[in-house]
């Protein structure tokens, strides 16, 4: 087996690596502390190309695939965790529900711009009442002639207040649930009666934007709608198996970055007469957190290497999603640990780290829902 990246995705991860290092990763105090992304850093990214990685040729992208967004992903979230949030909303979830389900008149509209950045998207799921279970939610579409009429909010919605598209799942039959009552469409922001609340001031990942939105009357073409009617919840599903992969990378990137500073810290700091490197009991937690992410590096990219290869991926993305969140909260908590005080004290990039890695185990599907994922997949072979 080879497991060697090829020239393609070797100078990608390069490409990111050297503006990560050079414009981003030097503004991430910055932009935890003013919670905004500079509009100057998303020029940036748009003028690479970066936002059409994964999407193929025909549409104006790349044609990299989901290892080579795995990889992108990777390597600007060692330099932001926040900046890289704003890319995987538009990217991973509000761009791939529109590449995967959309009709092809859908992509042909959307899609390029997309990748040039001229449209931002976001993907609308979540309600008050309806997290882990989706199928609960509120939020209706009714059928009028040639449109469909929605009513209802979504919560912790990220780019929300930035997104110009927003794939929204609606209930369609409240009583049918999860088995054929929920439909997907693309809102445009400019339709009359869509508006975003305020953005929720939150622990980690300050930089990116998480809004209320809310549907007033909207008023939607069926030629907007994503797969079949009644078909949405596997639209979202289908949507966050592959969101979930490149939050595996998003967290692979933060814990190499966690690791890098922590040795160098270790190598550096001088207690009883000699770095604290030298020390066992550091040197233990170092290996700990290298072996995490060994294993969250295999996980990660032979799951996007399957998902490549239109292989079934569902559960190992689960799996994926679930060790590498969990796994980047051991890493950071043991950074902090060897930084000591100094860890907890925001002069050093640490203590950011620790407060971005949290909520990774709660959004896109908690840790609990990934193991019933996972478990149930298991049954189902035996």
């Amino acid at each position: 087996m080879d497991f060697s990246w090829n020239e393609e995705q070797q100078m990608l991860r390069e490409m990111v690596r050297d503006w990560t290092e050079r414009e981003l990763k030097p503004r991430a105090a910055q932009i935890d502390q003013e919670h905004r992304i500079p509009p100057e850093i998303i020029e940036q990214i748009k003028e690479l190309g970066f936002l059409g990685i994964h999407v193929p040729e025909e549409y104006g992208g790349s044609g990299l695939g989901e290892m080579g967004l795995c990889i992108f992903m990777e390597e600007i979230t060692r330099g932001c965790f926040s900046t890289a949030v704003f890319c995987g909303g538009h990217m991973s979830i509000g761009g791939n529900a529109i590449l995967l389900y959309g009709s092809e008149e859908l992509k042909q509209r959307y899609l390029p711009k997309m990748v040039t950045g001229e449209l931002l998207a976001c993907y609308a799921l979540t309600e008050a009442d309806a997290g882990s279970d989706a199928g609960a939610m509120r939020t209706t579409a009714e059928r009028d002639g040639e449109d469909w009429v929605l009513n209802g909010s979504k919560i912790w919605i990220t780019n929300g207040d930035v997104a110009d598209l927003i794939v929204t799942f609606a209930a369609n039959d409240r009583e049918k649930g999860t088995r054929g009552g929920i439909s997907a469409f693309v809102v445009e922001k400019g339709m009359e009666g869509f508006r975003a609340g305020k953005r929720e001031e939150k622990m980690g990942q300050c930089g990116s934007s998480t809004v209320e939105l809310h549907f007033d009357g909207v008023r939607v073409p069926d030629k907007n709608r994503l797969g079949e009617v009644g078909r949405g919840f596997p639209v979202a599903m289908g949507t966050l198996d592959r969101g979930r992969l490149t939050l595996g990378a998003n967290c692979l990137g933060a814990a190499k970055e966690a690791l890098a500073v922590s040795a160098r810290y270790a190598s550096e700091r001088i207690a009883f007469g000699k770095p604290i490197a030298k020390q066992q009991a550091i040197q233990t937690m170092l290996a700990d957190m290298a072996t995490d992410i060994y294993a969250m590096e295999s996980m990660v990219y032979r799951a996007a290497w399957m998902c490549d290869q239109g292989m079934p991926f569902s559960q190992e993305s689960a799996m994926v999603k679930l060790f590498c969140s969990e796994a980047l909260d051991r890493v950071v908590d043991r950074a902090v640990q060897i930084h000591g005080g100094m860890g907890y004290s925001k002069e050093y990039p640490v203590e950011r780290m620790y407060r971005d890695a949290r909520v990774n185990r709660i959004y896109e599907g908690t840790s609990e829902i990934q193991r019933l994922v996972i478990a149930r997949g298991v049954l189902a072979q035996f």
